[in-house]
């Protein structure tokens, strides 16, 4: 099929990418009265969007590039939903090629931030605005509204952000979308969002697998546990999901007994975890949860360990109801400390990068549309709206409380979990951040004079001001200031 050349300036905004992703964007914008002219690389896919979709009023339908780019009015916007990495780049330079100052590239795709960073820089000193768009929900969320983090200009978002803001999810009339900052860090917001949906999605697993392993329960009388748990302080969509995930049958056979226990990963957790080690911030949740799926596709190594010896207990759980209340009580504390680290690296970055980031307003359009909605984040609004400067979410006054009330169930359930070897990252290593980030001193200053031993590394004082460097290979060894 050859598409009629468009009307020059006829379309409001362009996707490029028609892909899954791409498709519903473009149709959310069209059935949000936007004109929308629609292109892909290969005019076939352009062709079955039309197929399917063309009765939906709002598209014009693009052959080449060129024709893309005359269809948008100016200053022009188009939006990129293509593979993240070269493919982007490619699209990219085709775009500004044929774009003239003032105009807007906007990707939205999952790109790394430092890629967003670097486009950013380029096609800003050839008067181009270049925005790195968050965009969280999967298919569905992209289709009937979405959870979007849009980062670049201020200029930028005064054209693209009332579009973005219509096709986004709505929480109590506000939209789930708002400028996040300068140059990548929308892509950096989405980034973490994506860290803490991994350590949600394995601290969750962790609670399915304790109540099997101690309870023996089938994964349906789990699916009731969650959905109970799922209409107070744990409402969220990944828990609703994992009640759906559980009741699902093959025949007589739960699906989830079926399912490879292989979880597999696109990335953004291990970029979370390896931008928090250079940032120095630690997502302790995070990063165990990167690392639990690491280990689940090692089948070699787990093949190995295969016959390992246990020297653990058998579970005898007397009291299951107490039980269960310590599952419930360790998941929400776990939780809540996922999303106090992911925003002390959204905390650090804004400081490394010089962004502006509100955190508040992240909570807040983290509410609707997006993977890790969840009834706290109306909460985690509140602790920032309340102090913007907020060192640690956790130790808010209201996630304060909560922990002090989950601490007993949180310990008991860690120590049965290491007594009976149940393998438990997430609730463990949260824990442990906890106690150590509470804790008035630390095994820091061993670690520090060791450096200075072998590293010349020099050490501060409780006592001085100043760097001190020991002498420790000589007689007495004498200190002096580094």
């Amino acid at each position: 099929m050859t598409f009629p050349a468009p009307q020059a300036g006829s379309a409001d905004i362009g996707v490029t990418g028609m892909g899954v992703m791409g498709s519903n964007l473009a149709r959310n914008f069209a059935r949000h009265g936007h004109k929308v002219a629609v292109h892909n690389r290969t005019p076939a896919r352009t062709e079955s969007v039309m197929e399917k979709y063309g009765a939906e009023t709002g598209f014009i339908p693009c052959e080449s590039m060129d024709d893309f780019v005359a269809a948008l009015s100016r200053p022009r916007c188009a939006i990129v939903m293509v593979k993240a990495g070269q493919a982007t780049d490619a699209v990219i330079e085709e775009l500004a090629a044929r774009m003239d100052e003032g105009d807007i590239i906007v990707d939205c795709g999952n790109s790394l931030f430092t890629d967003t960073r670097r486009r950013e820089a380029s096609l800003r000193e050839r008067g181009l605005h270049f925005v790195g768009c968050g965009v969280s929900g999967g298919e569905e969320g992209a289709l009937w509204g979405p959870s979007i983090m849009p980062g670049g200009s201020p200029e930028s978002y005064d054209r693209l952000g009332p579009m973005l803001e219509s096709i986004s999810a709505h929480v109590d009339g506000e939209p789930c979308c708002t400028h996040v900052g300068a140059d990548g860090a929308g892509h950096f917001v989405k980034m973490v969002h994506n860290g803490i949906e991994y350590a949600d999605m394995q601290v969750i697993g962790e609670a399915y697998d304790l109540l099997r392993r101690a309870l023996g329960l089938t994964p349906a009388q789990i699916a009731d546990i969650f959905a109970e748990w799922n209409r107070g302080d744990l409402d969220s969509y990944l828990m609703e999901i994992s009640v759906e995930v559980l009741r699902q049958l093959d025949g007589d056979t739960p699906l989830v007994d079926l399912i490879v226990d292989a979880a597999g990963q696109k990335g953004t957790g291990a970029w979370t975890t390896q931008t928090a080690l250079d940032l120095g911030v630690p997502v302790t949740g995070i990063g165990e949860a990167t690392f639990a799926r690491g280990l689940s596709s090692s089948p070699a190594q787990r093949a190995a360990a295969r016959q390992f010896a246990a020297e653990a207990e058998d579970w005898n759980v007397t009291d299951p109801e107490a039980f269960i209340e310590d599952v419930r009580q360790a998941l929400y504390a776990s939780k809540v400390v996922a999303y106090s680290q992911g925003f002390n690296e959204i905390q650090a970055a804004a400081a490394e990068y010089g962004w502006e980031i509100n955190l508040g307003d992240m909570a807040r359009i983290w509410r609707g549309g997006c993977i890790i909605r969840a009834a706290f984040l109306g909460e985690i609004t509140k602790a920032f709206e309340k102090n913007p400067e907020l060192p640690l979410l956790i130790g808010d006054d209201y996630f304060y409380a909560k922990i002090v009330e989950a601490l007993p169930h949180w310990r008991r359930l860690v120590a049965a979990a290491a007594l009976h070897g149940a393998p438990t990252p997430v609730f463990s290593s949260s824990l442990a951040y906890y106690d150590g980030v509470r804790a008035e001193r630390l095994p820091a200053a061993l670690i520090q004079g060791q450096r200075d031993f072998f590293g010349a590394h020099t050490y501060r004082r409780i006592d001085k001001e100043g760097s001190f460097h020991t002498l420790w290979a000589e007689p007495g060894r004498p200190e002096v200031e580094a």
